[in-house]
């Protein structure tokens, strides 16, 4: 019993570590017996060390800050947008149904192909970035936002009125416990999606970040810092997530979901 529960804390880890090697081993020997060129195709042990380099670098931390400070300015607009506006609709049945068709037609609109739209409005600069980050996240907030106030119970909120509760009390008691679930998971949804456009397109406008820095090896011919790169970027991405979901776990200690994760 002892064996197995030490092996339910730590083999997910294991697993983790594992596999990851197994990717570089891969990687490693496909590089180097592969049908591509290692010129274009450098193997870990010529990327890692230049990842590793790549952090004693001033320049590398700033053009990280900018990548990071697009990031979090375009997450914070669509965040704060999906919520005002999702609670505006959410909380009219005429809104709903006026905006529905208006909602379904410009959601699937890929936030990347606005990206013309957006150098040509802006050019290489952050205002280009925060368009495709803000209009791509926006969608994702707003939709959680709507789905959660959907979700109330219908007679937990006739109580509510027949309680004669105050709007604050309303929005406290009954709103917010059933919207804060679907609005943390859309705010982690959208925190990798922002990621994923900001280095995009610094990649496509050239705004400053990491994308114009691989766009930049590229065109220098330098593979193995082009791939350290594109490493940073996921690691990136990794730790975003993680953050995001230990915020989602504090705030939602109450939750079942959360309850029944941890009690796994």
């Amino acid at each position: 019993m002892r064996r197995a529960a030490r092996w339910t804390a730590v083999g997910p880890y294991v697993l983790g570590v594992t596999g990851i090697l197994a990717a570089l081993i891969v990687w490693e020997l496909y590089s180097a017996f592969g049908p591509v060129s290692q010129h274009h195709l450098p193997p870990p042990s010529v990327v890692l060390p230049t990842f590793f380099t790549n952090l004693t670098f001033t320049q590398f931390w700033l053009t990280m800050g900018q990548t990071m400070w697009a990031w979090f300015l375009g997450l914070g607009i669509a965040t704060l947008g999906g919520v005002a506006v999702g609670l505006l609709i959410g909380s009219s049945n005429f809104l709903r149904s006026a905006t529905h068709t208006t909602i379904e037609f410009l959601r699937p609109i890929p936030a990347v192909g606005l990206i013309p739209l957006a150098a040509l409005l802006f050019g290489p600069r952050i205002g280009a970035e925060l368009m495709i980050v803000v209009y791509g996240c926006f969608w994702i907030v707003m939709i959680q936002v709507l789905y959660g106030i959907t979700d109330i119970d219908k007679v937990a909120n006739d109580t509510v009125h027949t309680m004669r509760m105050t709007w604050l009390q309303r929005v406290r008691h009954l709103v917010l416990p059933t919207l804060l679930p679907y609005l943390m998971t859309g705010i982690r949804i959208a925190a990798t999606v922002a990621l994923i456009l900001a280095i995009s397109s610094e990649l496509i406008v050239g705004t400053p970040g990491i994308g114009r820095s691989v766009a930049q090896a590229q065109l220098n011919d330098n593979p193995p810092a082009m791939i350290a790169l594109i490493l940073t970027s996921g690691l990136l991405g990794i730790l975003v997530n993680l953050i995001f979901r230990f915020i989602e776990r504090k705030v939602l200690f109450w939750h079942s979901s959360v309850r029944s994760e941890v009690a796994v």
